[in-house]
């Protein structure tokens, strides 16, 4: 009887921690508690029930999970590094590094669920040490100079979390992570989590079609793998060009939903109003959304919020959009408004319309301090999300912001469109009528772009508008340069741009009572418009100077006051 007690509670524990792979936390919780109850001395059982209400977002629970398993099994190195990870949660880097190196002490650094407590708190919570991370693991894996009898056998596991620690260091270590997830795969060939993990190193370098391929493959290796077709939705979700699908992100929402926790019934019904929001069904993801709120948690509540509003929005009711996240803000107070908050209520302010200019202008303010919060947050630090922003603002008319954005996504690596960031950077900056920051933009895209025609006529404009009456010669050159470079056949479509620039420099060398080169000017202006006011102007001015008082005519080569 008491080996066939022990051999139930260890399969407890094994299908807790196989329910835990595939993101069923409740059922994980459960298993969990069943192991604990047979053996409460077992600190794995605790730990891993601690993780498993992280999963369902149950923090609290989680730290009273490992603080109860500390009073069963004093002093246990992975208890202790699994309350590191609350201190982390909490925002106190120094209380869990302190937990993290007692835990290392204790454990001598090798043991291997320790060390990969340790390495997964510091890479998965914001504010924890990645290279310490890193560090942890290679301790925990390095066998140099050991005894046979204090050799460490590595698992699958343990090559998944050093492949972690890689992928969240980043840049060059991207390569080292995709070695490591296959040094998991050679230990286990059907290691669903090893492929779906290299998929999110491609993903980060911005090899979508083989991040694409890797979660497929994935889930053709373990057709019960969840976390592969979450990847996919979260992938078509996402609203970057050449990547967001409404129609994909359902599909892949549905089969995630096939194969998740039933037992998770908060989790499955947020799923389905989701599901219900992609499929353009927005009452019903409202309805469904507004039916589960009285009984969620603090976490799903505000999701399930943000989902309703969203679904205001699309229907065009802006209104309802605006009431239930200001009644959100006003409930959880804006310090603690996170990414999708502000982003949202952002879109809602941008979408109102009002009667009344003042009010109307408004919203576009607290719009556009909305989009500031979420931008400045964003931890996507790449050129897509910044040009993203930058035509957020666009829409909002807001070209001093647009211009800002356009300028962040040009100071980033490896940005394929520079050159039209750069060329939308430099127009916002004229439209917000910051002419010389304008010109220097434009100065700098015409030396790069020299193809580029259009950038010399802007970097005209923006000269013209510091010099309106011509006289300082700001738009000489760049208009001079513009004209050479348009070709005779493309005058008709550059005509309102030609207008400007004959303008400009008939008016440059009129000021210069330079009659010789302001003719041929005036001749092309008049061409295309034959009743051009300025050319008009300027013609009349000169008859006007010609004359003498008597009204005989002057003699050629006499100069007239202007």
């Amino acid at each position: 009887m008491l080996c066939i007690a022990n051999g139930a509670m260890a399969q407890s524990v094994e299908d807790g921690l196989k329910d835990l792979y595939y993101g069923k936390y409740q059922t994980a919780k459960q298993n969990l508690e069943k192991a604990i109850a047979a053996k409460p001395t077992d600190d794995r059982g605790y730990y891993y029930l601690g993780i498993a209400e992280l999963g369902l977002e149950n923090k609290d629970a989680a730290a009273a999970a490992f603080t109860k398993g500390l009073t069963a099994v004093p002093n246990s190195p992975l208890l202790t590094a699994g309350l590191g990870r609350i201190d982390l949660l909490n925002g106190k880097a120094a209380e869990a590094k302190q937990k993290f190196e007692s835990a290392t002490t204790a454990s001598e650094g090798r043991n291997g669920d320790v060390a990969r407590a340790i390495a997964d708190a510091n890479t998965e919570v914001k504010g924890g040490d990645r290279g310490y991370a890193l560090s942890t693991m290679e301790k925990l894996l390095n066998n140099e100079g050991r005894k046979k009898k204090q050799m460490y056998t590595a698992t699958a596991a343990d090559y998944i979390e050093l492949g972690d620690a890689y992928r969240y260091l980043g840049g060059e270590n991207g390569g080292k992570a995709i070695s490591s997830y296959d040094k998991a795969l050679e230990l286990d060939a059907n290691s669903a989590e090893a492929v779906t993990k290299q998929g999110m190193v491609n993903y980060n370098a911005r090899l979508k079609e083989q991040a694409i391929g890797d979660w497929t493959k994935a889930t053709s290796m373990d057709a019960n793998y969840g976390p592969a077709y979450f990847e996919l939705y979260q992938f078509y979700i996402t609203l970057k060009k050449e990547q967001y699908s409404p129609a994909h992100a359902a599909k892949y929402l549905q089969k995630y939903i096939e194969v998740s926790d039933p037992s998770d019934k908060l989790k499955n019904e947020y799923n389905m109003a989701a599901l219900s929001f992609l499929q353009k069904n927005y009452d019903e993801a409202i309805a469904k959304a507004k039916a589960i709120m009285p009984t969620a948690n603090e976490v799903y509540k505000a999701k399930l919020t943000l989902l309703a509003a969203d679904a205001h929005l699309w229907k065009g009711d802006s209104l309802s959009a605006k009431a239930l996240m200001d009644e959100r803000v006003k409930t959880v107070g804006e310090n603690k408004l996170e990414l999708k908050d502000f982003k949202l209520l952002s879109a809602i302010y941008g979408k109102l319309k009002h009667a009344d200019s003042a009010t109307q202008a408004g919203y576009l303010q607290t719009a556009a301090t909305y989009l500031e919060k979420f931008a400045d947050i964003d931890t996507s630090k790449d050129a897509e999300s910044f040009r993203n922003v930058a035509e957020a603002f666009k829409e909002m008319r807001n070209w001093g912001k647009a211009a800002k954005w356009y300028g962040k996504a040009l100071e980033t690596k490896d940005n394929p469109s520079a050159v039209t960031d750069q060329f939308y950077k430099a127009y916002y900056e004229y439209y917000a009528q910051d002419y010389a920051a304008s010109q220097t933009t434009w100065t700098d895209f015409t030396t790069k772009y020299p193809e580029q025609v259009t950038g010399f006529y802007w970097k005209g404009m923006a000269g013209f508008a510091q010099d309106q009456q011509a006289k300082d010669g700001k738009a000489k050159e760049a208009f001079e340069k513009y004209i050479s470079l348009v070709k005779p056949e493309d005058e008709a479509k550059n005509k309102r741009f030609l207008l400007n620039a004959y303008t400009y420099l008939m008016l440059y060398y009129y000021n210069l009572d330079d009659k010789a080169n302001m003719q041929p000017y005036m001749d092309k202006l008049v061409a295309i418009d034959p009743n051009n006011d300025a050319a008009r102007q300027v013609k009349e001015f000169i008859e006007a100077s010609n004359k003498p008082a008597g009204g005989a005519a002057k003699t050629a080569g006499t100069k007239g006051s202007k």
